[in-house]
């Protein structure tokens, strides 16, 4: 999955529009086909299933160095940066192509600091870091996945994500063995206060 040609990453930022979408479709497909086989069994769980939707939302999150993320943001002409909370030291913005295909690109605020973006980075070099996942009730998701599944959240509890969503983090094993991050997402604006 972190595995993303070199070239793929470097076409999001080419001149031409169907270069841009072309890698774009591609790199999708990577980190979708990954995280579909990663949750199919939590996708048997009916009210899982309900909490994520009939036609599941689904975004693959690249994380690329801050020179990159500078090139692929001024190719696709300067999309608005997400408002990230401040401790997840991370930039991001959005990307939107024809056919349902959308990617988060990330990057690390501080490159040589601790945070998950700097991490993987340091780790694994530019490549798909995450897929997310749009649900209904990422508290109750959280709950079936821990009880149902024994899958552990990365984080105890529920917390602030970009742009006032509220997130948390599953590792699961794809049919291959290799782990990949799923991020469950609750946009503001279904949330029930």
């Amino acid at each position: 999955m972190r595995n993303i040609k070199e070239e793929r990453i470097a076409a999001l930022y080419s001149p031409e529009d169907g270069g841009r979408a072309a890698a774009a479709k591609e790199i999708y497909a990577v980190g979708r086909s990954l995280a579909d086989s990663a949750i199919q069994t939590w996708r048997q769980n009916e009210e899982f299933a309900r909490l994520l939707g009939k036609d599941p939302e689904i975004t693959v999150g690249l994380a690329v160095t801050p020179e990159t993320f500078v090139k692929i943001r001024g190719a696709n002409g300067w999309p608005r940066l997400a408002d990230v909370p401040a401790e997840q030291d991370a930039f991001e913005f959005t990307l939107r192509f024809a056919g349902g295909t959308t990617l988060d690109v990330l990057t690390s605020r501080e490159p040589d600091g601790s945070g998950a973006i700097a991490n993987f980075l340091s780790k694994f070099g530019e490549g798909v870091q995450q897929v997310e996942f749009r649900c209904s009730d990422v508290n109750r998701a959280s709950a079936i996945l821990r009880d149902q599944f024994a899958v552990a959240p990365v984080y105890p509890e529920t917390r602030p994500g970009a742009d006032g969503t509220r997130i948390n983090f599953f590792l699961a094993a794809a049919a291959d063995g290799r782990k990949v991050l799923i991020e469950l997402y609750e946009p503001a604006a279904i949330r029930l206060e």
